[in-house]
């Protein structure tokens, strides 16, 4: 038994991870901006919140701690300027790690996005590969892994790379599920677009290998199920096999409606995903990474298929009253 710190942990990743924890740490500290809603979501689950030891959001006030694991999974995701994301998913979690003991075994969630898509002429993007981010979201997060390396060459540190995460106690995917519901279904682009895409629980599982491994390598690596999905097949998954026709729009309707968004303040709040920056990654077709650099090293493997991922959702919004 040992003492654990969760940053995001009333958001998707985090709060699973926390989930998780609750079972097998002695104390959990959380960073988070409202400890209610964090006492409330572990209620919600049945969860008792008597190890979780809640913490302010800024690293410079909190007391010396005592911490043998960390799992940093919080971040910005969308933002409208680009600022915005280097405050907090580089300099924020440069001053978290900083604040850590030096002999805390952490691991930091990147993304996809700090890689790219998958280059022409290549089937996956791997390590190997040139990073090429194309949002300011995904050049935030290379930026904090080169920070990281760079300031922090001797921690026990490993930095995960995951594509599109899927599972239950995600809002992200909640329109898509809604849109399922309906018989006209809307894709963005009119060729195909194929994606890597991996459950939230492989996630967490992931993670906890890496956090109790023998040895901390630092990556980062891509982490990922071993299969691919369509974005029809993610949208067929989303309406739960509901009769209905999927019609493909052109990209240039997608992007003018990320400037009406992004002009519009009640539609920034309605609809926070549609930036001009984050919709940049709706433009290419295939954002599929190899996560085999990961599994040999750590000796993991992925798990769970679409649907089940997809299942475990649609049963978390259900439960939840949101669908």
């Amino acid at each position: 038994m040992s003492n654990l710190l969760v940053t995001g942990g009333t958001g998707f990743v985090g709060r699973n991870c926390l989930i998780r924890a609750v079972q097998t740490y002695d104390t959990i500290f959380a960073p988070v901006r409202s400890e209610k809603k964090l006492r409330d979501q572990l209620a919600a689950e049945g969860l008792s919140s008597a190890k979780i030891q809640p913490l302010p959001n800024d690293p410079g006030s909190w007391p010396k701690l005592d911490i043998d694991h960390a799992i940093l999974s919080a971040g910005v995701l969308f933002a409208r300027t680009r600022q915005e994301y280097f405050d907090t998913n580089v300099d924020w979690i440069l001053k978290i790690v900083q604040a850590l003991p030096e002999h805390c075994r952490t691991v930091i969630l990147s993304s996809q996005s700090a890689g790219g898509p998958t280059p022409m002429g290549v089937d996956s993007r791997s390590e190997a590969e040139l990073d090429s981010p194309i949002t300011w979201y995904g050049e935030s997060k290379l930026a904090m892994e080169k920070s990281i390396l760079t300031n922090f060459p001797d921690r026990a540190i490993t930095i995960l790379r995951p594509p599109m995460v899927l599972g239950a106690r995600d809002l992200a995917t909640l329109p898509l599920f809604r849109m399922g519901k309906n018989p006209l279904r809307i894709k963005p682009g009119l060729e195909t677009k194929t994606f890597s895409f991996i459950a939230a629980d492989d996630l967490v599982d992931a993670i906890f290998t890496a956090l109790t491994h023998a040895s901390a390598a630092a990556g980062p690596f891509y982490v990922a199920s071993p299969t691919t999905i369509t974005d029809r097949e993610l949208i067929m998954a989303a309406s739960n096999g509901r009769p209905g026709a999927t019609v493909a729009v052109p990209q240039m309707f997608v992007k003018l409606l990320s400037f009406v968004v992004d002009a519009i303040p009640p539609l920034r709040t309605q609809t926070p995903s549609l930036t001009k920056d984050r919709a940049r990654e709706i433009w290419a077709n295939r954002w599929v990474v190899n996560g085999a650099s990961f599994e040999k090293t750590y000796r993991w493997q992925a798990h769970q298929s679409l649907t089940e991922a997809m299942n475990a959702a649609r049963e978390f919004y259900l439960r939840s009253g949101l669908l």
